[in-house]
């Protein structure tokens, strides 16, 4: 079972998402199915079908993120070396052919969010960072081609 590194933060919004399902969305398409059920025929009863496919879903949904929350570790921002960059680090780049600097935050996949700027280890750009330090100079693959990018630093 792989381990999913997360700050407290991601952790807090994966069990806020599972609360939600759980308590409120759960309840509301049980009740939609409810009434569904009335219209009578079941067979062409497409506010049925839509519900149930709606049900189908939210169960899904809870059991991935109950079956990421068993596999959590939650990393604390201390606990890493800030020489390289790995999990929770910021990394300030510049790109060597238009000089544009932009920084970034490597979270796991479960926490990323480009309009924050914080990309997945797992992205072309995050794993093309990992372990790399201040003053290097990387070149990445991306679907458009091959980016080159110098290290600015490496924050917490």
């Amino acid at each position: 079972m792989e381990v999913i590194y997360l700050s407290k933060e991601g952790a807090a919004k994966l069990q806020k998402e599972l609360h939600q399902l759980k308590t409120v969305d759960r309840r509301t398409v049980v009740a939609e199915i409810k009434r569904a059920r009335e219209f009578g025929d079941l067979s062409e009863n497409a506010e049925y079908h839509a519900a149930k496919e709606k049900q189908g879903f939210i169960e899904r949904k809870i059991a991935d993120l109950e079956d990421k929350l068993s596999r959590v570790q939650i990393i604390e921002e201390g606990d890493i070396d800030t020489s390289k960059a790995y999990l929770l680090s910021t990394v300030r780049v510049r790109d060597t052919e238009d000089g544009e600097e932009i920084e970034y935050m490597l979270v796991a996949a479960e926490e990323a969010d480009i309009d924050k700027n914080k990309i997945s280890i797992k992205s072309p750009i995050g794993k093309g960072l990992l372990g790399k330090s201040a003053g290097e100079k990387v070149k990445i693959e991306v679907p458009v081609g091959i980016i080159e990018y110098e290290i600015l630093s490496v924050t917490r």
